[in-house]
C-alpha cells in the first residue's frame, strides 16, 4: 500500500535526482530504494509523473519572469538556487499527489462457480467471497469502498473511525465501521431471491442510496438503520416510476441467521421451500444444473432438510426419492421428471 510517508519519500528521491551535483551513486540507490517494494515503485512513477507536470509550470512560471526581466533564454541558475528550487518542487509534488492523485490500492476479486474464497484486505478486514462472486476493492485513506458487481461476501470489518467502510451495490450502499454483515447480489433474471440482500450479524449498519450511484430496480428509496439479525431485501416491483426507473419493494425481516449464512459452511438448507427455488440455490454451485421437466415448478413439491453445495448430485437424489421422481444424467445436466 503507497502510504504518504512512502509518497514523501519517492517525492524527496525525485527531487534529489532532479537537483545539482548529484553523485553517480544516487541512481543506483534510488534503484535499491524502489527494488524494496511494489509501493516504492508506483509511489516514484506516480512523483515522477507529478513533477513533469509541476515543473512544467513553474519553470515556465520562472522563465517568464525572468525574461520580462530581460535575462533571457540563457540564463543559467547558481547550484544553490537551483537546488532549492528543487525541494520547492518536492513540496509542490507532495502538495499535488494528495490532491490529484489520491493514495487509493485497487485491488479486484472473483471467484468461480461452485469457488469460495477468503481474503484478508490490507486494513485486516476479513472478506469472504461465496460461488460466483466479483468485488472490486478501494482502499483509500478516507474511506474503505467495495463494490459487488455480482454474488455474495461477509464482511468482518476492522473498525476504523477516520475510515468508513462501504459496500455499493445495486445503486445502494452499506456504511460500517466495525461489524459483520453480509450482502448478496442475485443476476438479473434468477428466481431466488431476486435482487440485493443485507443481513446484519454484529454491531450496526446503515443502507442507503448512494448518492453518485446509478438508480435501479434494487435501489433503496431512503436509508435504513440495521440492528443485529435484521435483513433487507430489495427487488424490482416490476412497475415503473415517472422518471423512468423501475421502483424496488422493501421488506425487513429476522431470518434464521445460522440458514442464511449455511453458505461459510458450504452448505444449504431449506425449511419448507419450493422445489424450484430450492433447485435455483443449488444451481448457482454446480456448472451441472438441475432441471426440472414438465410441471415439477408448478405443482407445489416443496424441499426441507441440509444438503452440501459441493454435492448437486446427492441433492437431486434426495429430491427424486422424496417425490417419486425419475433422475436422468444426460446432455451436461441432471433432469427431473416425473415417474
Amino acid at each position: 500500500m503507497v502510504t504518504p510517508e512512502i509518497a514523501a519519500e519517492a517525492a524527496v528521491w525525485v527531487a534529489r535526482l532532479h537537483g545539482p551535483d548529484r553523485p553517480s551513486s544516487m541512481e543506483r540507490e534510488c534503484l535499491a530504494w524502489q527494488a524494496r517494494a511494489a509501493a516504492h515503485r508506483l509511489a516514484f512513477e506516480r512523483c515522477t509523473d507529478t513533477w513533469q507536470d509541476v515543473s512544467r509550470v513553474t519553470l515556465g512560471a520562472y522563465a517568464a519572469a525572468a525574461g520580462r526581466s530581460g535575462v533571457g533564454r540563457s540564463i543559467r541558475l547558481p547550484n544553490r538556487l537551483r537546488w532549492s528550487l528543487a525541494l520547492g518542487l518536492a513540496t509542490l509534488v507532495i502538495g499535488a499527489l494528495a490532491v490529484l492523485q489520491p493514495w487509493t490500492d485497487i485491488d479486484t476479486y472473483a471467484t468461480g462457480v461452485g469457488e469460495q474464497q477468503i481474503v484478508v484486505l490490507r486494513d485486516g478486514t476479513r472478506m469472504s467471497l461465496n460461488t460466483a462472486t466479483r468485488v472490486r476493492v478501494e482502499l483509500a485513506s478516507a474511506r474503505r469502498t467495495v463494490h459487488i458487481e455480482g454474488g455474495e461476501a461477509l464482511f468482518e470489518v476492522v473498525k476504523d473511525a477516520r475510515r468508513p467502510f462501504v459496500v455499493r451495490a445495486a445503486g445502494s450502499e452499506v456504511v460500517a465501521l466495525g461489524t459483520v454483515f453480509s450482502v448478496r447480489l442475485a443476476p438479473k433474471g434468477t428466481r431466488v431471491n431476486d435482487g440485493l440482500a443485507v443481513t446484519l450479524i454484529e454491531g450496526q449498519v446503515t443502507v442507503r442510496p448512494a448518492a453518485d450511484g446509478p438508480h435501479n430496480g434494487t435501489t433503496l428509496a431512503r436509508s435504513i438503520l440495521l440492528h443485529p439479525g435484521d435483513r433487507v431485501r430489495l427487488s424490482g416491483a416490476g412497475d415503473s416510476a415517472s422518471n423512468g426507473a423501475e421502483r424496488a419493494t422493501m421488506d425487513v425481516d429476522r431470518p434464521r441467521i445460522e440458514r442464511v449464512m449455511a453458505w461459510t459452511r458450504s452448505e444449504a438448507v431449506f425449511d419448507d421451500t419450493p422445489l424450484s427455488d430450492a433447485v435455483a440455490e443449488m444451481n448457482r454451485y454446480s456448472r451441472v444444473p438441475i432441471v426440472l421437466v414438465g410441471d415439477l415448478s408448478l405443482n407445489g413439491r416443496r424441499v426441507s432438510g441440509l444438503f452440501r453445495t459441493t454435492d448437486t448430485v446427492g441433492f437431486a437424489r434426495a429430491v427424486a426419492a422424496l417425490h417419486g421422481l425419475v433422475l436422468h444424467e444426460r446432455a451436461g445436466r441432471l433432469e427431473l421428471t416425473p415417474q
